[in-house]
């Protein structure tokens, strides 16, 4: 009968490096808006199967995010980045998201004549 415990550390082992390799991915996109927006801080939100979303935002208020496949890969690029996290998005940390006319237009949709969200 062959051995598949060898089999088995070897695919562990693929998959952790490939789960290193796009947190060191997600960092460097972390770092690279942090650099363009004076620092940034983060959130982690979950999307269930598709994985877990870094929202960032910089310190002049511009905003973006990134997806990883999961939660854990998505705290380690975090980490990687030097990210500061917060438990949740709201309070002082949303204050600091500036918003302009697409994202007002975005959020009213067809209620108030813009785009819809089709």
């Amino acid at each position: 009968m062959a051995d598949t415990k060898q089999g088995d550390q070897h695919t562990e082992d693929k998959a952790g490096r490939k789960a290193e390799n796009k947190a060191s991915k997600l960092a460097k996109q972390i770092q690279a808006f942090s650099q363009e927006h004076g620092g940034a801080e983060g959130h982690l939100a979950h999307l269930g199967q598709m994985g877990t979303r870094i929202v960032l935002v910089g310190q002049d208020g511009f905003w973006g995010d990134l997806v990883a496949p999961t939660h854990e890969v998505a705290e380690r690029a975090a980490e990687k980045a030097g990210l500061t996290l917060h438990d949740a998005f709201d309070g002082e940390f949303a204050a600091k998201v500036r918003t302009g006319p697409y994202e007002w237009s975005r959020m009213a949709g067809i209620q108030l004549g813009g785009p819809s969200n089709d």
